[in-house]
């Protein structure tokens, strides 16, 4: 186990150097060194040290963090659902997201509020997260039963769905071309300041996480095995919503809807070492997650290239694959 913990550690910290090492220009591990550093050095121009400072290492950490948060709420979700199909988007947090951005974007020139801000996105992205969790915790409040809340948290997404289709048939193709380019996701056009924001939210939702460590392996064997050892299940599932929907939300308000990292991470971290505590699984589904999307994004630039691809479009090529193989070799999905 300690083995496999030095190696994705080793991976993590290699794909973070070469994540902001590559890209349209190639930049030294040294130059990046002694930028970090402050240290002078004539091969380390005024804009090498400007690209790895305000645009590369904002994008690095960023990436770390949206796969390590997306990997973290895929398994609590994949957990609480007791289902393998399960991802961080499963009680429609993603959708009253991209409904947000949707009613900021494309209801902009009905609601008259002119050119909408890359903040004016994430302020509507982020209301509209809040706007979904407070109506599935109402909803908690009704549905006593596990199951129950997942189909309500799919009819939410199919009707902030429906309500994003009927505003992109009234909009104008600006509008409706900012709304998909939003939803292909993008780790780029972060700022220190939005990182310090999303590391803190990161960090309460670990801090939480920490406290349900034990309820989350008695609920792998079911709801009323669970309340036979003494584990409080309306609690620990309040608990679990709202982790996932800070990190889900946070992330979907930053960098847009990022595909398959939830969902297929989990599987990954089960694969690598088999078992069933979450004390084992968390962090290396976090190490996982991100370096899988360090990974992603080294691809989506291209290196050495004037072209970039979509996040999105990568985590989704790379992702839907290893689901169908890991179907391949174990037959079927469990816990």
């Amino acid at each position: 186990m300690n083995k496999q913990f030095f190696i994705l550690i080793a991976l993590l910290l290699l794909f973070f150097i070469a994540d902001v090492c590559l890209g349209t220009v190639f930049i030294k591990p040294s130059q990046v060194w002694d930028a970090l550093l402050g240290i002078e050095n004539r091969q380390t121009s005024t804009t090498i040290r400007y690209i790895i400072t305000h645009l590369r290492l904002p994008r690095a950490v960023m990436a770390v963090l949206t796969g390590a948060g997306l990997a973290i709420a895929g398994l609590l979700m994949q957990t609480l659902f007791r289902n393998p199909l399960a991802g961080p988007f499963v009680l429609g947090i993603s959708s009253g997201a991209g409904l947000g951005v949707a009613i900021i974007i494309m209801g902009a020139t009905v609601l008259g509020l002119g050119a909408i801000s890359g903040v004016g996105v994430i302020t509507a992205s982020v209301l509209g997260s809040i706007a979904v969790l407070l109506l599935i915790i109402l909803m908690s409040l009704r549905i006593k039963d596990t199951m129950g809340l997942l189909i309500v948290g799919l009819m939410v997404g199919s009707l902030s769905s429906a309500v994003v289709g009927i505003l992109s048939y009234f909009s104008s193709s600006e509008e409706l071309k900012r709304y998909v380019f939003w939803s292909l996701g993008s780790l780029g056009n972060i700022t220190w300041e939005d990182l310090w924001i999303l590391s803190l939210l990161f960090l309460v939702a670990i801090m939480l996480l920490l406290w349900i460590i034990k309820p989350l392996n008695a609920l792998l064997l079911g709801e009323n095995y669970a309340l036979s050892l003494g584990v409080n299940i309306k609690r620990t599932r309040w608990i679990i919503i709202i982790i996932t929907s800070i990190l889900a939300g946070s992330i979907t308000a930053f960098a847009g809807p990022i595909a398959f990292i939830g969902l297929a991470v989990p599987h990954l971290a089960r694969l690598i070492l088999p078992t069933v505590n979450h004390k084992i699984l968390i962090p290396t589904a976090l190490l996982i997650g991100a370096t899988l999307l360090l990974f992603c994004d080294i691809v989506s630039q291209l290196p050495f290239s004037n072209y970039s691809l979509p996040i999105n479009a990568v985590t989704s090529l790379l992702g839907a694959p290893l689901i169908i193989w890991l179907i391949m070799r174990k037959r079927n999905l469990h816990f």
